[in-house]
């Protein structure tokens, strides 16, 4: 894999430091060449709305910020830091490509950018997007000329509409409580790739444990005559091939490997496969990609992983970093994010409200994660919201199906975006997102409403309760071990009216939330935490281990989710701080997880 280094940018770099983030922004998709355009870039607040009027995509305004790509500019990282209300902005910087692929059609990616983006390449429009948390690509090769060419992107992300899926990312000036820092424009990796006349648009892997799998390829310009190879090798050896031929846009390759190595948090065994779509003698297109044999199922109130029963132990992250916000600073800090989740003894993390970057889902599945994926929701409900989240959700779907770590997906949490669940339109909504994402991948659990006010479409019955402790938690739910499902403290029904429990296996999806300010913590003064917050570690750990002793004398849970890894700006419910000081041994965190079996 080669990273090529951007071009000078438009003004100067004002500090060391510069490089692109060198990794591959999809692993899952990965082309040899590439052009990394991350670096600095011109950047302009249009807060009067008037760079469209004036022609700026056409050079007509000299940019007078420079900010790091992929950082937003309410991040420090982004060289900004200004977190007040933009709703529009501009980026522009120069790139040149290199003359061996002259030859090639030429992909311009986005890995994400919240929230309408509209892109232009020396001045010609060459298109538009909207969604803030999926990739999007246009091609570019007839927009290019000999030398520098011109990038010109503009953003806009209206900061209180809450008809948009926004996730954490709060619509008042000062984030509180669990709301947070805003994120806008570009906050994952840009970059160019050089594909042939006909190229691979995306290939859809389905495997089963037994040991067969089949690749699903979508071609982009297909012309007559094309064939579609795999080559499938596990620790440099290569163990099968095949071949088909490209029907129309379209081609299914299959293969079988004896005896596979499943994949698990504790032997998160990964296959290598090569795509190649051919034509005659010449390979038009190639990507390299890996998949896991991996199953995840229910069965008579469990949760079976590769057959076998296991209790989640999971951890919510929101997947935020102090000098960062939503886009992880490296892979280095997403490596010990799940590191430390491990060695705290849990096995898989609850990504909350945010659509995770894909260099951490990679992660994930090389270092043995399970992840319960959730859509970034927004908070009210019309034509236009159903419009949104739905087109959105899909290409999460179809982005990240093939992760082996992601056993969940969860389309709504909490009602958000459905806040009237007796409105007749509101519940066919969320019944609706539950049968779309089973029609996208059955080979998943789904979750049709995290937490509270489920139908009878669900695969686990997720619960979030904040007890305050195990005496009070085991009050409240020891109903359930007759069958019964209790009322929550927070007022709203776990089941939506008009409908019963439907006996899938319930999940403590959210619980603990235990508030602890470590010594010399900087937290900001309306720090906030559920129930309170505690005095001191000794008596935090005696609060987390009630709780778990309680959730243990009910065996029908067979899952839980822990509020949370870290701490967020000023919530302090995290087991270690926002700049990842850990807060408590995670021995003693392992010890407590050790109590659910």
């Amino acid at each position: 894999m080669s990273a090529l280094l951007f071009e000078f940018p438009l003004q100067p770099n004002p500090t060391e430091g510069n490089l692109p983030r060198p990794e591959f922004p999809q692993p899952q998709f990965e082309r040899q060449e590439w052009l990394n355009l991350n670096g600095y870039w011109g950047f302009e607040f249009d807060d009067e709305n008037v760079g469209l009027h004036e022609n700026w995509a056409q050079g007509r305004h000299d940019f007078s910020r420079t900010i790091l790509v992929p950082f937003c500019f309410e991040s420090p990282k982004s060289g900004i830091s200004d977190t007040g209300p933009h709703p529009q902005v501009w980026y522009r910087r120069l790139f040149s490509i290199p003359e061996n692929w002259e030859d090639n059609r030429l992909l311009l990616n986005f890995g994400a950018v919240d929230y309408r983006s509209t892109v232009w390449v020396n001045g010609r429009l060459v298109g538009e997007h909207e969604g803030g948390n999926t990739p999007f690509r246009f091609e570019i090769t007839s927009h290019l000329r000999p030398g520098p060419n011109t990038l010109t992107v503009r953003v806009e992300d209206p900061p209180t509409d809450r008809y948009i899926p926004r996730g954490k990312q709060h619509w008042q000036p000062r984030p509180e409580k669990i709301f947070y820092t805003r994120t806008t424009g570009i906050w994952q990796t840009v970059w160019i790739e050089p594909v042939g006349a006909s190229y691979l648009d995306r290939v859809k892997i389905d495997s089963n444990i037994e040991g067969s799998v089949t690749f699903d390829a979508r071609v982009a310009r297909a012309e007559a005559d094309l064939q579609f190879y795999i080559t499938i090798s596990y620790e440099g050896k290569v163990l099968a091939s095949s071949m088909t031929q490209v029907e129309g846009s379209q081609a299914t390759a299959a293969a079988f490997i004896r005896d596979p190595h499943w994949w698990s948090p504790g032997s998160p065994c990964l296959y290598d496969v090569t795509f190649e779509l051919t034509k005659g003698n010449r390979v038009l297109d190639r990507v390299k990609s890996y998949f896991g044999f991996r199953s995840i199922s229910t069965q008579g109130g469990k949760i079976l992983l590769n057959g076998e029963p296991t209790y989640l132990k999971m951890v919510l992250d929101q997947g935020y970093w102090p000098e960062s916000l939503l886009t992880p600073p490296s892979d280095e800090a997403i490596q010990y994010d799940i590191r430390m989740a491990k060695e705290m003894g849990f096995n898989g993390v609850r990504k909350h409200q945010k659509i995770e970057d894909p260099r951490f889902l990679y992660w994930a599945d090389r270092m043995g994660l399970l992840v319960s994926a959730e859509m970034a929701n927004s908070y009210m409900f019309d034509d236009e919201s159903v419009s949104r989240i739905t087109r959105e959700w899909m290409d999460v779907v179809t982005r990240d199906y093939n992760h082996p770590s992601i056993v969940i997906w969860v389309p709504i949490n909490e009602s958000w975006g459905i806040p009237n669940i007796r409105d007749s339109r509101q519940q066919a909504h969320l019944k609706a997102m539950y049968m779309l994402t089973r029609s996208l991948d059955p080979t998943r659990l789904v979750i049709d409403n995290d937490g509270w006010e489920h139908t009878d479409c669900t695969d686990l019955f997720a619960m979030h309760d904040y007890s305050h402790d195990g005496d009070l938690f085991y009050e409240r739910f020891r109903s359930v071990q007759d069958g019964r499902i209790p009322i929550p403290f927070q007022g709203k029904l776990f089941l939506a009216p008009g409908f019963e429990y439907n006996g899938s296996p319930l999940f403590l999806s959210e619980f603990g939330g235990v508030s602890y300010i470590a010594p010399n913590s900087d937290v900001p003064d309306n720090s906030w935490g559920y129930e309170g917050i505690e005095p001191g570690e000794d008596a935090a750990l005696g609060r987390m281990k009630s709780l778990y002793q309680a959730i243990a004398k009910l065996p029908r849970f067979v899952a839980i989710c822990y509020t949370q890894l870290t701490d967020v700006e000023q919530e302090v419910n995290g087991l270690m701080t926002y700049d990842r000081t850990l807060k408590f041994d995670p021995k003693d965190i392992r010890a407590i997880n050790g109590l659910l079996r």
